[in-house]
């Protein structure tokens, strides 16, 4: 996929056999940052064909539209925003009727059908109300996506069930739709797609190929010589190019996927061959596989079956694949992208042949110094790709970290990743739900605090520690306190008491990083990084430790010279 969106446009509209026209048809394509913020919008309407007052109405409905959505916050989704904007535009034209010479005949006031399409990103978004037409024409097939809103009394007596301006509220049918390249969108009136059937307006778009102008004209003449007798409008948008998907995008795309079955050894999924299960827990279970089309061998991770009543962890599994994309470090496991289509809900990734922390500290129960600030430094620089995106891992510990073979450090596992502007699950007590391991995370997760940057870096500080000492610097207690004083009276196990190779001032550096107060640790990843190999003049100043924890030996050779000396002197005065 391309970087931008980008489209084609093609329009046509003609009275037919009437005086009037009373559809009313648009499209706008910003540039530059606004098409990345909002999209690009077409929109139809149709009045309908009593009123005296349709036109008014359907060119109200557009142009209101086409200037009022772009006009609403960034931080709204597209659906809020078009919602918004079709509500006020609804009540004002039922407020048009009311104040206008026929209240209360519907049949003869400020009414109209509305279709709308936002393209943004990768997806396509459908707001429609009435009995206009939106289709996809996609692989030769033209499928409609909008239902109507015309209820039927007989064979040849109807009328419209739902339009704009009908009451103060009115019910806006949406959908949003993943986009590919080429896909053809054809916004159509009745009086175009109801004497044209589906396979010849297929043929008529494919048969002008780019000259989209020419196609749309050709569709409104075509039914026109079939005998309609209302108004004609049709539009055409061919998706010409697409940025890659964003988070909205994958969710939609992957919202009806069915969960994998269970996955053996020989199973092939989707062109993957699973060859074994690598692990397996609460959240997810992640097998070894080929592609078989490639040949190379991947992780393949598959939702576990618990997630299916859990749709908060079922979100955030979805994320991660898309996490993976935008969080480019060599030290944050990176995504596997196969061109083709994925018929279940699973993520593939890349293999990284190596073992977790968790086993290597098994491995070297005594590490060095310098071993440790080096894997510590490793996964600073992944946290810190992390924390420029906005984006807090949350779960950060030993068995989420994998060394490869070339030593290089790896930052796995984003399921619990907290992305600034999303909407996380919440707990039963009202606060932010847990999604790290308990005797990990940070304090404040426990008052219901959000995640930040902070909470990563007393997740890292609490790994460091265990490196040094294979015990965690507040033992088991902080998962157990619950308030801001029980967190206050949490009391910190100096490393030096567990490893005497750790020089006072580092362990002040770890002190720091591991605060319960999170206004008191470090602010920033790379700071804690540097200040374990780079002595804190004030650290060096406030941490000198008593004789015998600086040198146990040298401590108890001063006593026994002491006490000989005592000794010496008694025997002397007798």
């Amino acid at each position: 996929m391309g970087g931008r969106l980008e489209i084609s446009v093609g329009q046509s509209s003609h009275p037919g056999r009437k005086a009037e026209n009373q559809d009313f048809y648009g499209a706008f394509l910003p540039q530059g940052a606004q098409r990345g913020s909002k999209g690009v919008a077409v929109a139809l309407a149709d009045g309908i064909s009593t009123s005296e007052v349709g036109r008014i109405a359907s060119e109200t409905a557009v142009s209101a539209f086409l200037e009022d959505y772009f006009c609403t916050s960034e931080a709204w989704s597209v659906k809020q925003s078009a919602q918004r904007v079709i509500m006020a535009t609804n009540a004002w034209l039922h407020s048009l009727t009311r104040h206008g010479a026929n209240p209360f005949d519907r049949e003869r006031g400020y009414v109209c059908t509305f279709s709308a399409l936002v393209l943004k990103s990768a997806s396509a978004h459908v707001f429609h109300v009435g009995d206009a037409r939106i289709y996809r024409l996609r692989g030769g097939t033209l499928e409609q996506v909008t239902e109507d809103h015309r209820v039927w009394l007989s064979p040849n007596q109807s009328y419209l069930g739902r339009a704009l301006g009908v009451d103060r509220q009115v019910e806006v049918d949406y959908r949003s739709l993943p986009l590919e390249r080429d896909d053809v969108f054809l916004l159509a009136t009745d009086g175009v797609y109801e004497h044209l059937p589906p396979a010849a307006m297929a043929a008529t778009i494919n048969r002008h190929g780019d000259h989209l102008d020419d196609a749309a004209k050709a569709l409104v003449n075509a039914a026109y010589e079939q005998g309609s007798t209302d108004n004609l409008t049709a539009q055409l948008v061919r998706v010409t190019d697409l940025p890659e998907a964003g988070l909205e995008e994958n969710r939609h795309r992957w919202a009806d996927l069915p969960f994998p079955p269970a996955l053996e050894p020989g199973t092939e999924l989707d062109g993957f061959q699973v060859l074994r299960e690598i692990h397996a827990s609460h959240r997810s279970h992640v097998y070894r596989a080929r592609d078989l089309e490639s040949g190379i061998t991947v992780a393949l991770k598959t939702p576990a079956a618990e997630l299916k009543n859990d749709p908060v962890l079922l979100e955030k599994f979805l994320t991660e694949e898309w996490i993976a994309r935008r969080v480019n470090s060599p030290h944050v496991i990176r995504p596997c992208l196969p061109d083709r289509a994925r018929n279940f809900t699973y993520i593939v990734l890349e293999l990284i042949e190596g073992r977790t922390l968790t086993q290597w500290m098994r491995d070297n129960p005594e590490p060095g110094l310098e071993r440790v600030r080096g894997i510590v430094e490793q996964v600073a620089r992944g946290l810190r790709a992390f924390h420029r995106h906005e984006m807090v891992h949350q779960d950060i510990r030993p068995d989420n970290i994998l060394i490869d073979e070339a030593g290089t450090v790896h930052i796995i596992d984003l399921g619990a990743t907290r992305v600034a502007g999303l909407v996380d699950g919440r707990a039963g007590s009202g606060g932010e739900r847990l999604l790290g391991t308990e005797q990990y995370s940070a304090p404040e997760y426990f008052l219901g605090a959000a995640g930040t940057p902070r909470a990563d870096i007393f997740s890292l500080g609490v790994t460091a520690y265990q490196m040094l000492t294979g015990a965690l610097p507040y033992g088991t207690r902080v998962p157990s306190a619950r308030t801001r004083a029980a967190q206050n009276k949490l009391k910190y196990d100096p490393a030096w008491n567990h490893n005497r190779a750790v020089p006072g001032w580092m362990d002040a550096t770890l002190r720091k990083a591991v605060h319960p107060n999170p206004e008191r640790r470090y602010a920033d990843v790379d700071e804690l990084a540097y200040d374990l190999r780079h002595p804190r003049k004030e650290f060096l100043n406030e941490t000198r430790r008593p004789l015998i924890e600086r040198s146990p030996e040298r401590f108890w050779q001063g006593v026994s010279a002491i006490l000989a000396g005592i000794i010496a002197a008694l025997l002397v005065m007798r």
